[in-house]
């Protein structure tokens, strides 16, 4: 057993230690391992057994440069190095994790239910790009509603500029964006205001350019196994046991050394492993146990919708916490943009399927999906509404637009507005992509600053993604598609905070939501139990939940023109005995719009058009003979 099983403490890599550093690496192939410093000087290595390589090299401290020599022919930096000063190509450097004075240690982790996700991208979430300049606009997020960021990955990677998915050093943060401290930084200061802070890690496959973990062992690649994205790794294959290990030390160091409050598990379909206890089961059991006393959340992307992945261990499931759920997203993406191509084409973007999505997680839970010719999901009977995220944007949906551009840019602000207002007032999990609060107009490419050599297969890749939407075809489309090696994709990504100014109404809106979400008695609760729904016409639905002694809430969302509702046969409509509704919130009203008009007419027979409108029940003290809800 792994002292990670046991503690959460990295069992490999270079540890420091009274009188010197410890370093273990796993080289099976190799008879001989040597630590190689600047200065020339080398120290061997004792073989243990399973292939591993240790031992203690006298007067060795921390930040010192080394490398791995293998059989006395090249030199590798350390597959678990802590930090890559020069990049995935240059040495590894000797990192003290005991150096950095934690002040979080009150902090108690957190929960999903109650959080309000941002999804944020280090490299362009601010001009500066970097950790400490992220830190420092933690209080404006916080006053923003904002209470747990999701960071997209840092794990190291070549060259200036990468989405993060591409990362080789799985354990070094990656130096453009500071070093292991500057991370702790980040979530030390996040945790001092009372936010929780988890981080997208990618074990589905490895990085294409820097990645020397298959000089240390061939047996680090899946055999059998393949990925769209790059090799696999061999979670189930021949010597598959430490590199399962090498990856669930990996997922326990981010718990433990840098105090992460959970994980953001990328593409989890794509993690294929027939062992005994899967992957992600392992996971979920050791990183618990490395978080001691703290709670943290396991979020997992996972495409086919496999509610396998939320349901508790007892039931056969993996034990993780919550998923990102798409079929909201495509929904209200066809009934904000009209376009159901390709991977939106079983989404038809009208209330009923909108009203479902917010009403059970996931649509697709087990029907035909003629996109992919099979069937998909499963059932969500029985999981509660807070392990399941929504979202109107996340990267990869921005990215996957042909120019990069946001959802609120190239959609009807109106109805844009009234979805926002729907998923910020509906019981899931709601997600923001950084900036969306303001309604940033900064485009969101897929950028990576590959050699020149992958560069341009890198771009054609992107360019036949595109290829499966009709529309993303056409010449003109096809001249907007950003070159995803090109400096200015990277910049233009960059968030512009003088939109917050700029867009003031967009971000007191995104505001009062989230301030409304978090105050009402009845929202807060974020079940599905209280909740009932009906279709008013396609584009028209109401949501009811039942506040018992908080009174009654009503959600009436208009995607569609103003229409008269009259007669009015839906009984949800109806206010409580004794009781009227008050309206609190319109997603129409003038101080959200920035226009200068007067508020929409408002009655229950005439619905205005592109809006929802949220309502309290109230006590009425005589009602008797009023013609209202």
């Amino acid at each position: 057993m792994s002292r990670t099983a046991k503690n959460g403490e990295l069992s490999l890599g270079a540890r420091v230690e009274k009188g010197g550093v410890f370093f273990r690496v796993w080289a099976p192939s190799s008879r001989k391992v040597e630590v190689l410093f600047q200065n020339g000087r080398a120290f061997p290595l004792r073989r243990e057994s399973r292939g591993y390589h240790s031992g203690k090299v006298p007067g060795a401290k921390a930040g010192q440069a080394y490398w791995y020599r293998l059989d006395g022919g090249e030199k590798y930096p350390d597959p678990v190095s802590r930090f890559q000063p020069r990049g995935p190509h240059g040495p590894s450097q000797v990192v003290d994790p005991a150096a950095f004075r934690w002040t979080d240690r009150a902090w108690k982790g957190a929960a999903v239910k109650g959080q309000v996700i941002y999804e944020l991208h280090v490299g362009t979430f601010t001009r500066e790009g970097t950790l400490d300049a992220a830190r420092r606009q933690l209080p404006e997020l916080k006053r923003a509603g904002i209470t747990m960021i999701e960071m997209m990955p840092v794990a190291d990677f070549p060259g200036k500029w990468n989405w993060g998915y591409d990362g080789v050093d799985f354990f070094a943060p990656s130096r453009v964006y500071g070093d292991a401290e500057a991370l702790k930084r980040f979530v030390n200061a996040a945790h001092r205001i009372g936010m929780a802070v988890i981080l997208d890690v990618v074990y589905n496959h490895f990085g294409p350019d820097g990645n020397y973990l298959f000089c240390f062992s061939k047996y680090y690649n899946s055999p059998r196994h393949k990925s769209e994205w790059g090799p696999m790794p061999n979670y189930d294959g021949q010597d598959s046991g430490p590199v399962r290990d090498f990856m669930i030390q990996n997922a326990c160091y981010w718990i433990s050394e840098f105090h992460m409050d959970g994980l953001r598990l990328d593409a989890t379909q794509s993690i294929v492993d027939s062992s005994r206890e899967y992957f992600l089961a392992e996971l979920s059991r050791k990183t618990r146990a490395a978080a001691g006393g703290r709670n943290i959340v396991l979020l997992a992307e996972n495409e086919p919708q496999q509610t396998r992945l939320i349901r508790p261990r007892a039931e056969g499931g993996y034990g993780l916490d919550a998923v990102w759920a798409d079929d909201f997203h495509h929904s209200a993406r066809v009934a904000l943009t009209g376009m159901n191509e390709a991977y939106f084409t079983d989404y038809p973007g009208k209330a009923q399927d909108i009203l479902a999505a917010v009403r059970h997680g996931h649509l697709y839970q087990g029907q035909w999906y003629r996109w992919q010719k099979k069937k998909r999901g499963e059932t969500t009977r029985g999981l509660q509404a807070p392990a399941f995220v929504h979202f109107l944007q996340n990267h990869d949906q921005i990215a996957n637009y042909y120019s990069g551009e946001r959802l609120n840019v190239i959609s009807s602000p109106e109805r844009y507005r009234a979805l926002t207002a729907l998923m910020l007032l509906s019981p899931a999990t709601p997600l923001l992509f950084m900036g969306q609060e303001f309604g940033s107009t900064s485009p969101f490419p897929f950028f990576a600053d590959h050699n020149h050599e992958l560069a341009p297969l890198v771009t054609k890749g992107r360019k036949e993604f595109f290829e499966q939407f009709p529309s993303f075809k056409k010449p003109e489309a096809q001249k907007k598609i950003p070159d995803s090696s090109a400096p200015e994709t990277f910049y233009r990504a960059k968030l512009d905070f003088s939109e917050r100014r700029k867009n003031a109404p967009a971000y007191r809106f995104h505001k009062d939501l989230l301030a409304l979400r978090k105050k009402d008695p009845v929202i807060a609760r974020q079940s599905w139990d209280l909740l009932d729904g009906a279709v008013l016409n396609d584009q028209c639905f109401v949501l009811r939940y039942d506040g018992g002694e908080d009174g009654d809430r009503l959600l009436v969302v208009n995607l569609g023109p103003a229409f008269r509702y009259d007669p009015m046969p839906e009984p949800l409509m109806v206010s409580p005995q004794g009781r009227s509704w008050k309206l609190v919130l319109s997603s129409s009203d003038p101080s959200y719009t920035g226009r200068r008009k007067k508020k929409q007419p408002f009655s229950f027979w005439n619905i205005p058009g592109e809006t929802t409108l949220f309502f309290t029940a109230h006590e009425t003290k005589n009602a008797k003979g009023a013609r209202h809800a």
